[in-house]
């Protein structure tokens, strides 16, 4: 039940905007939806009937590298997307002054819906098929290679809705993508941090009893320096990164700091329970 519920808002978002975004500012985008706007934005057609007869020539593909509930899924997916954009067209939409803004908006109001889509398990047909079988196949990031098979898709707009908005149209790709990967990863987003110093012992010290972090020590060689270090690998969110680094630089000045992106963290202990906190700072 909650991934149908999440198929439906995600298809609903899609939906908005491709038809209150897209179409009336000359945006395309990637997969069968692009191909879909492309050919709208040439001939007329309306992606509602198009966007399904695509998907269907596609559908021998899913059917022989990916699982059978994620092909239903697709399937249901794309005739509700079809069903939306049919039902939405119907709203009067104008173009807006700034077109800039609305490549913005059609990226995060995508990129939101991709995010439920892909958390169902399921996606909306086209580039999201082949990107989930080279995902299953190859172990290729999901988002990454839709993004690329999309921009192969959007190049050929260029032709069709000419330079500049086939330009709009790739900032609302990169800006979806962003978007998806927050709402697959969480907005409670991680950085891992590495610090190599003489005062490590000070430094872990008052990561565990003043951040509330824990600390994986490592011991280090220097090439240059010949000298042994003890360094310290810690997870933090990002919100308390300057705190976190404002505090390393109070006990040493001079200590190797380096940051790091963290998509996903899952098991192990990175940060002491509050009760825990609570009763080291108290000693």
């Amino acid at each position: 039940m909650k991934n149908i519920l999440f198929i439906v808002i995600g298809t609903l978002l899609f939906a908005i905007s491709v038809t209150q975004l897209a179409m009336p500012n000359s945006i395309a985008e990637g997969g069968i939806i692009g191909a879909a706007l492309l050919i709208y934005f040439a001939t007329g057609l309306t992606p509602s009937i198009s966007t399904p007869v695509i998907f269907l020539l596609l559908l021998g593909v899913s059917f022989r590298y990916l699982p059978r509930h994620m092909v239903y899924k697709t399937i249901f997916n794309v005739f509700l997307l079809s069903f939306f954009i049919w039902l939405l067209e119907g709203v009067y939409a104008v173009p807006m002054e700034d077109t800039l803004l609305a490549a913005i908006f059609a990226g995060i109001i995508t990129g939101i819906g991709f995010g439920f889509i892909f958390q169902a398990g399921s996606s909306v047909g086209g580039t999201s098929i082949i990107a989930r079988v080279l995902h299953h196949q190859r172990g290729w990031d999901l988002t990454g290679t839709t993004l690329v098979l999309d921009a192969a898709v959007v190049i050929i707009g260029i032709f069709i809705i000419g330079p500049v908005f086939t330009m709009y149209t790739l900032i609302t790709l990169y800006i979806g993508k962003v978007v998806t990967d927050y709402v697959l990863g969480g907005f409670d987003s991680k950085k891992a941090i590495n610090i190599i110093s003489p005062y490590s012992e000070e430094i872990s010290q008052r990561i565990t009893t003043e951040l509330a972090a824990s600390a994986t020590v490592f011991d280090a060689y220097g090439e240059y320096s010949k000298e042994q270090r003890r360094a310290l690998y810690v997870i933090i969110p990002t919100h308390r990164l300057l705190r976190f680094k404002r505090a390393i630089k109070e006990i040493d000045p001079n200590a190797f700091i380096v940051v790091h992106n963290v998509k996903d963290v899952s098991g192990g202990t990175f940060s002491i329970p509050h009760e825990s906190h609570n009763a080291v700072s108290n000693e």
